[in-house]
């Protein structure tokens, strides 16, 4: 049985416990891609986790799916990072960098050359894009081929070692929620009928092709990966996840990845079989039943006691408290996070949450 406070080692990092923060986009950074001096405060105040993994970062101009997202593609993107992994560092903390090619997630108003987004089939989302002006359809993406899958996994490698030049301890690549390599396993987003369509062999090679290569840049010990099998999100159909994520966890494991970081969806049973085919580290973002939205310290601590998990991610408690950890072990009181305040804005909802010793002290 493990606990929330007890220490855990991933590749080569000793962590000093078991209670992680999740990746959240907040829409804060500049419109080239790049973080500011609030995101160096904003992680910096969260540092007592035992790790961040930052919120979702665009491998390449293309993969950008909205407004005032964060890069790792540009020499200034990744300076702008390095003052934040410092800042993380120098507070005691370790931080990994999220790698997300949206994919069909995306919008012609976000690329300089209005190109169409891309995607595994030219299926559109039927989702919609903020803008200042309103929401937008998607359209129709592109879809890729073999070479610009190819020059895809080299974005992926390009953005890793980005990510270790800005000072990250690692990255982990976004296989879930509906983005690029989610859209690659999903049913009704790739329609390929080539060697990445069709089989479940075939449906999992990008994603192992991307994971293989930035392993062979930054080593595996630096490089993990989010999954989210039977996550509608996105409007993503997998009618039967089972077998396809047990075939890619079990080519996944040969790689020897640093971790597997899975978004539960409400099915305990998936997670158990899920678990049971990774021998590595498994890392859950907690929702036991379909009503366990957000997750909570409480969801948290039982998947670690019941050994259904070896550590754990929260994401809106750690957005409202920055000294989570803290309150948690005092037992409370938590700040309630404000949705109005999530996505986009200037330090309201971002850094100004208070911290225990001062609401006692107030």
């Amino acid at each position: 049985m493990s606990t929330l406070f007890e220490p855990i080692t991933i590749g080569k990092l000793e962590l000093p416990s078991r209670l992680f923060m999740a990746p959240m986009t907040r829409n804060r950074a500049t419109l080239d891609g790049r973080v500011t001096e609030l995101t160096a405060e904003y992680y910096a105040q969260r540092a007592s986790a035992g790790l961040i993994i930052s919120e979702s970062n665009q491998p390449s101009v293309i993969g950008q799916g909205y407004f005032l997202t964060p890069g790792l593609h540009a020499a200034e993107q990744v300076e702008a990072w390095r003052a934040v992994t410092d800042a993380v560092h120098n507070a005691g903390g370790r931080i990994f960098a999220q790698l997300t090619h949206t994919g069909r997630i995306g919008h012609p108003a976000l690329y300089p050359d209005g190109a169409l987004p891309v995607a595994p089939s030219a299926v559109a989302s039927g989702e919609q894009l903020f803008t200042p002006d309103g929401m937008i359809d998607h359209p129709t993406p592109r879809e890729l081929t073999v070479e610009d899958i190819k020059t895809t996994v080299a974005d992926f490698v390009s953005a890793a070692r980005n990510a270790i030049d800005a000072g990250f301890d690692g990255v982990e690549l976004h296989g879930a929620n509906g983005y690029l390599l989610h859209q690659f396993l999903a049913d009704n987003t790739n329609l390929r009928t080539d060697e990445y369509g069709g089989s479940v062999e075939n449906k999992i090679r990008v994603v192992l092709e991307v994971a293989a290569a930035v392993i062979d840049a930054i080593g595996a010990d630096r490089t993990g990966i989010r999954l989210s099998p039977a996550n509608p999100f996105n409007n993503i159909v997998e009618a039967d996840p089972a077998p396809l994520y047990t075939e890619l966890l079990g080519k996944l494991a040969e790689l020897n990845l640093a971790y597997v970081h899975v978004i539960e969806g409400g099915s305990r049973e998936l997670t158990k079989t899920l678990r049971a085919a990774w021998p590595g580290t498994f890392i859950l973002n907690p929702h036991p039943t379909p009503e366990a939205f957000p997750a909570t310290v409480e969801a948290a601590t039982e998947a670690l006691e019941s050994g259904v998990a070896d550590a754990v991610t929260l994401g809106a408690l750690w957005l409202a408290n920055p000294d989570l950890d803290a309150r948690i072990k005092a037992g409370g009181p938590y700040n309630t996070p404000d949705q109005a305040t999530f996505y986009g804005g200037d330090h309201t909802g971002y850094t100004d949450y208070p911290t225990l010793d001062k609401v006692a002290s107030a």
